[in-house]
């Protein structure tokens, strides 16, 4: 009894979380205008190809800087589109997939996580996913489901691996004028503010960088704070001293 007390009077006495937003900049590798990302704060997490001429470079420059870094890796989509060094397709073998899988993880340094770049195909696919997670886990990497397709089974995998896990809520740019990227802001706002954490995708676009450096104040404004994508997990840590584990709550 005396245990439940404590714990109740604990939860009481907790702090409320403020509402809280990750926004990952995704695609970054291939252009040189991508050097942009780097002027945006520090909470923005930075998610980046491999295998890309720039890859390594803004890895390395957006962690010194404070910024997290994710892998984003290159999976096949329904268009057929070429992926470049680096992507999964569905006609590689488990051994095929997770060799890839491995030289990407090495090639991005600093990397906390992973989501999918194109993947409308692949994601849809139970043992490609399967490998993916399992090599996840093994590299202690979160994930985080672009959702490219409403028919992703990537979620349901990362869950059954137990690889912690964040669903992709907003594309902010998917038109970067500057009255459709208010828009979006705006919906931001509102859906931080009914369901408190959310994940936002965005891209390294000169239109997107401009927008967002001139408009990340007004979250401040808001009561949400943006913070690093990580920082969404939902973490239960099991008191032993060799074990923790996560628990996915979405």
């Amino acid at each position: 009894m005396r245990y439940i007390l404590i714990l109740l009077a604990l939860l009481l006495t907790a702090p409320v979380q403020a509402t809280q937003i990750a926004i990952i900049i995704d695609d970054i590798g291939y252009r040189q205008t991508d050097e942009a990302v780097l002027s945006l704060p520090n909470g923005i997490t930075l998610s980046v190809i491999p295998h890309t001429p720039l890859g390594q470079q803004l890895a390395k420059q957006g962690h010194q800087r404070g910024h997290e870094i994710m892998l984003h890796i290159p999976m096949q989509a329904l268009n057929g589109k070429n992926l470049g060094q680096g992507g999964l397709t569905n006609e590689m073998d488990e051994q095929e997939l997770k060799h890839q899988l491995k030289d990407s993880i090495a090639n991005i340094p600093y990397a906390k996580g992973a989501n999918n770049h194109m993947g409308s195909l692949l994601t849809q696919l139970e043992s490609p996913m399967t490998w993916l997670m399992q090599s996840l886990k093994e590299q202690d990497l979160y994930f985080v489901d672009s959702r490219t397709t409403r028919f992703s089974v990537a979620s349901e995998q990362a869950q059954q691996h137990e690889v912690p896990l964040l669903r992709r809520q907003i594309f902010l740019d998917n038109d970067v004028s500057e009255q459709a990227l208010e828009k979006q802001f705006k919906q931001i706002i509102l859906k931080a503010k009914n369901d408190e954490n959310i994940v936002v995708i965005a891209h390294p676009y000169p239109e997107t960088v401009h927008f967002l450096n001139q408009n990340l104040h007004r979250l401040e404004a808001e009561g949400i704070s943006l913070v690093h994508t990580s920082k969404l997990l939902p973490i239960t840590m099991i008191s032993n001293k060799a074990t923790s584990s996560v628990q996915v709550l979405r």
